[in-house]
This record gives structure tokens, C-alpha cells and sequence, in this order.
């Protein structure tokens, strides 16, 4: 056995290896190198829109690496790492007190008495903050007590659409806190309903009836499209989808065209319908007015407001594209909406569902079949934490509003709906 192990650990060891040199391959193609853990600026690679190759190699990196350390450390000092990590709270102090909007300022660094005048907060708690966040890359302590950006704490600048994300989800580990409490409260044990989530549940506890939905609104809620796109690389679709092959697009539950305008752009031939609540509807036509102008003047975009509960969008279209918008919802609502949509769908209508896909960390029979990877032995077949943001993901959607993300299976069953033409919905899963 110990023998069988030896080898496991070598065949990780492989993995790390060959991952690393793929990601390192992928950032040489830029012509700008390979980036510097102190880095102070992006790399190129970091804004392009198709990461794919790169993130698929950093996916086997972090699952070997992690799992290679499951196996090496002790189990002590392992699990006690799950829950004795603070970056979050550490985070949320700089974003909230703009220390990466300051240290931009002076690329070469900032005495932690200046910074600590300039956000008004203490110098001594200053610095520790900071220090723990440069065990991760994230600011980096030029000489004793003098902190400077990387392109890790760029993220947090205000001006950020990632960074907007991470200032969202710094509420979420309140609803964590009360997790297990919500799980055997009377009220919200068995409820899989918006209403039944922890936030709701630790809203209650402390007096408030806050509304998750309003908190994003606004300003935050465009940010928030974007952020998710550059989080996951989700702007792949544009490279990735056969777009050659239809001709119209709906994008329910738009925003601001974060994903419209990029495609309109690289598929002109397209006719894209951008459908979003009335107040949304507004924000995006004033961003395709900015930032695609041409396609207004050519006709090759509408807007129609949409309730996705109530109605059903626009007829007849080739393509009905759903991002990161299923996983927002319980299986009931879920299927509402894709009901909604199979009432106009064309028999050659698909659904185009971008949403995380969970996988089983045992080996299931045929599992590959559907074009979804596994990942190589000795890794655990769903890539392990690899696949960590799905995972994470999955949390605060259920944390936040009872949500979820789904495996395939889970995707096919929520889109079993019935049609009064009886044809079955062609659903496309990235």
C-alpha cells in the first residue's frame, strides 16, 4: 500500500510539473514573460478575454498542489488551515479603507505611518493586515514597515470591476456564521425557498429585513457582471461557442450587455435581444451607446424589458443564452425560467446555460461522455480544489438566497420541461 501511495504522490509531483510549464508557456506566448510574484502591474495575459488554456493549467496546478499537501502535511495541521484563515477579514479592511487606491499612488511604497494617516486607522493594525495579506502575494513589504501595490492588490482598487465582487461578498461570511443554525431552526431547516437562505436567516437574528437583490443594485449590479466574467473567465464563451452557426441571440437577464457588446462586436452578423428588468434595460442601452454605438446605428441589437417569472422573451430566436442566472435560483424558480423560455422556442432553439458544473470526487461511469473533462490520475476526478471556485461558489449562492450550483444531472433535470408541441429543449452546457 505504502508503495501505491509512493507512486500517487509522484504522479502528483507530474502534475505540478507539467501544469506549471503549461501556464508558464501560455504567458511566454504574450512576448512579456512570465509575471513576478512582487509584480506591480498587470500582465497582459491578466486582461485578456480568453484565459481558457491558462486557467485549465492552473486548475490541475492548484488540485495537484493541494492534494499533494492533504496527503504530505499532517492532518492537524491541515484541517485546522480550514477554518484559522482570516484573508477575508484582512481583505475587507483594504478594500473598505482604499489602501490599493493609496499605494497606487506611490508605486515605490508608502511608510505604514502615511498610509495609516491617510485611511485613518491604526498603524500598528495597519501593518498586520498587511502582513498577512503578503503571505499571499497580495501587497508586498518593500523594507520594514513600507507597503507597496502588486498585481494581486490592484484587484482591491476601487475603480475595479473584480474588486467590486470581493467588496459584494464580504457579507457573506455572516450568513456562514449562522449556517449550522439555520440548518436546525424550526423555520428554515427544510426550506430550499429564497426566503429559507442564511442571509435571510441571520438578517432576522439581527433585526433587519435587508433585501440581497436591492443591496446589489445600481451601480454595484453592473460592476457585478463584469467582475464575475473576468473572476471565472467566463468571456471564453466568445471564443469558444460556435457563434457561425446561428444568427440570433437573446441574452436573458443582460445587465449590461457585459457579454452582448464583445460579441456583438466580434460577430456582426449577429442580431442580439438584450432582455433585463425596465431599470436595467435603461442602464444597458446607455453603455451600448458608449461602447457600441455601431450596432445601435445598424440595427443589429433591441432591448425589451423582461420579468423572467412572469413572461416569456422574445420569439422564435436561434440562441437563448442564461449567465450565471440559474444558479441564482432554488429548482422551482429555475424552472419557471426555463419553462418560460421553452413556451418560444423554434425547434431549432437552443438554451445555452453558462453556469458552473459540480463533479462527484469519485469516479462515475462514463464520466467524460457529455465533452465535460475529468481530470488525470492519481487527481481526484473533479480536479479537487481545482475546481475550488465552483465549490466556493456553490456556498454563496446557497449562503446568500438558497441558489445553487449544479452537476450535469442536476441541469438535466430542471431542464425536463414540457412544451404544448411536446419537443424537447436542446440545452447547451458550458
Amino acid at each position: 500500500m505504502s508503495e501505491s501511495n509512493e507512486v500517487k504522490v509522484e504522479g502528483l509531483l507530474d502534475i505540478i510539473n507539467s501544469s506549471a510549464r503549461h501556464a508558464m508557456a501560455e504567458y511566454k506566448k504574450t512576448g512579456h514573460g512570465i509575471p513576478g510574484v512582487d509584480s506591480s502591474t498587470f500582465h497582459p495575459l491578466d486582461l485578456e478575454t480568453d484565459t481558457l488554456a491558462l486557467r485549465q493549467a492552473i486548475r490541475l496546478l492548484e488540485g495537484a498542489c493541494d492534494q499533494l499537501n492533504a496527503i504530505l502535511a499532517p492532518p492537524q495541521h491541515t484541517v485546522y488551515n480550514f477554518v484559522h484563515n482570516y484573508n477575508w477579514a484582512c481583505t475587507d479592511v483594504a478594500v473598505r479603507s482604499r489602501i490599493a487606491d493609496i499605494l497606487d499612488k506611490h508605486p515605490e511604497g508608502l511608510s505604514v505611518d502615511a498610509l495609516a494617516d491617510a485611511v485613518n486607522l491604526d498603524k500598528t493594525k495597519i501593518t498586520r493586515v498587511l502582513r498577512a495579506l503578503s503571505l499571499r502575494g497580495c501587497f508586498k513589504e518593500v523594507e520594514r514597515d513600507v507597503f507597496a501595490n502588486t498585481r494581486l492588490s490592484l484587484i482591491l482598487k476601487s475603480t475595479s470591476d473584480a474588486g467590486c465582487c470581493v467588496r459584494i461578498h464580504q457579507e457573506v461570511p455572516k450568513y456562514g456564521a449562522v449556517l449550522y443554525e439555520s440548518m436546525v431552526d424550526e423555520e428554515f431547516a427544510r426550506s430550499d425557498g429564497i426566503h429559507g437562505a442564511p442571509r435571510v436567516f441571520a438578517s432576522k437574528q439581527d433585526g433587519k429585513e435587508d433585501d440581497f437583490w436591492e443591496m446589489i443594485k445600481g451601480d454595484v449590479s453592473v460592476h457585478r457582471h463584469i467582475a464575475l466574467i473576468e473572476i471565472f473567465g467566463s468571456a471564453a464563451v466568445l471564443h469558444h461557442y460556435p457563434w457561425d452557426s446561428v444568427s440570433s441571440v437573446v441574452d436573458i437577464a443582460s445587465g449590461t450587455g457585459a457579454v452582448s457588446i464583445p460579441l456583438t462586436k466580434m460577430f456582426p452578423h449577429l442580431r442580439i435581444t438584450d432582455q433585463d428588468l425596465p431599470e436595467i434595460i435603461v442602464q444597458a442601452q446607455h453603455a451600448w451607446e458608449k461602447n457600441a454605438p455601431e450596432a445601435l446605428l445598424d440595427g443589429r441589437v433591441e432591448f425589451v424589458p423582461l420579468n423572467f417569472f412572469e413572461e416569456s422573451p422574445v420569439v422564435g430566436k436561434d440562441l437563448y443564452y442564461l449567465r450565471n442566472i440559474l444558479h441564482d435560483w432554488p429548482d422551482a424558480e429555475s424552472t419557471t425560467i426555463l419553462r418560460n423560455i421553452r413556451k418560444v422556442m423554434e425547434p431549432n432553439s437552443r438554451v445555452l446555460i453558462h453556469d458552473c458544473v459540480l463533479f462527484h470526487t469519485f469516479p462515475v461511469p462514463d464520466a467524460g461522455v457529455d465533452g465535460l473533462s475529468i481530470a488525470p490520475d492519481p487527481l481526484l476526478p473533479n480536479f479537487g480544489t481545482g475546481s475550488h471556485p465552483a465549490y466556493q461558489q456553490d456556498m454563496t449562492m446557497w449562503f446568500s438566497h438558497n441558489g445553487k450550483e449544479r452537476t450535469l444531472d442536476e441541469v438535466k433535470i430542471i431542464g425536463q420541461v414540457p412544451s404544448y408541441l411536446d419537443r424537447s429543449t436542446k440545452i447547451d452546457m458550458l
